[in-house]
């Protein structure tokens, strides 16, 4: 893996809780770095709580920094929209909220145009019977989650939530990415 910032590529994407996708992300080999916070709404340093109440405008997301001699952003994408539901407006299983919508806040317009053309293709794939909901935004102020978030699923594995939403998430991605895995997943 590089250490150079010459190979390094930054992406924000939402895709209900954050812990989720966090959990997925951390084992991806070419991930350097998976930050859990908050996008996309008009409050400055909102809280977990402010967050939650669904009035804030922010959706939950991750900050996800990656090597790019080993990873595209196509492919950060494709494991993004295997492991989450894009076609449901603002709803990820038992979570509902615009807090929890699918977003992809695009920090370059290479990655506009690359989260536009992948929407595009998965929808006349016709992997999914609706169609993709997936808002494509430009990036705007991201505010770090609270440190008891970090890690959440590596902390908190025996959860009820963890097991019933985070576990499945995890084994449906291991099987369709073994290829993609860290060494140390």
């Amino acid at each position: 893996m590089s250490d150079t910032k010459e190979f390094r590529e930054v992406s924000t994407l939402a895709g209900g809780c954050f812990w989720c996708i966090e959990a997925v992300l951390e084992q991806v080999e070419g991930i350097l770095l998976v930050e859990s916070g908050y996008i996309g709404g008009t409050v400055f340093n909102p809280s977990y709580e402010l967050v939650c109440t669904g009035t804030t405008g922010h959706a939950e997301a991750v900050r996800v920094t990656f090597d790019t001699e080993i990873l595209e952003f196509s492919d950060v994408l494709e494991i993004f929209f295997s492991v989450h539901d894009p076609t449901t407006l603002n709803r990820q299983g038992p979570d509902i909220g615009s807090q929890y919508r699918s977003a992809i806040f695009f920090h370059t317009t290479l990655q506009q145009v690359i989260a536009a053309e992948m929407i595009e293709e998965l929808d006349k794939s016709g992997t999914w019977e609706d169609p993709i909901v997936t808002e494509i935004t430009p990036n705007t102020n991201f505010y770090y989650a609270e440190d008891y978030h970090k890690n959440y699923y590596q902390r908190n594995t025996a959860a009820p939530y963890c097991q019933m939403m985070i576990t499945p998430k995890l084994a449906k991605f291991r099987g369709k990415f073994q290829r993609r895995l860290r060494s140390d997943a």
